[in-house]
């Protein structure tokens, strides 16, 4: 069974559609993951104020297992 701190972050965003878009690489590529904060950007209401996050839960961070952090980190270099 694998805990949450066998994860890493490997990209971060508070852009939801983006976040779509590493969902989609990381299936193809068939790298487990786990997306931290996805659901909570307007749970606070404060909303991203202008910073595409919400300031009080940060960004949203696409983690996964350490063993595949060097792949994903450059499978997903380019999305911005």
């Amino acid at each position: 069974m694998e805990h949450k701190n066998d994860f890493v972050t490997v990209y971060e965003t508070g852009n939801t559609a983006l976040i779509a878009v590493v969902k989609s690489m990381l299936d193809d590529a068939k790298i487990q993951y786990f997306v931290k904060g996805e659901h909570l950007q307007n749970l606070t209401g404060a909303g991203s104020m202008g910073l595409g996050y919400n300031l009080v839960v940060g960004p949203i961070e696409v983690q996964v297992e350490k063993k595949n952090k060097s792949i994903a980190s450059k499978l997903l270099k380019n999305v911005k």
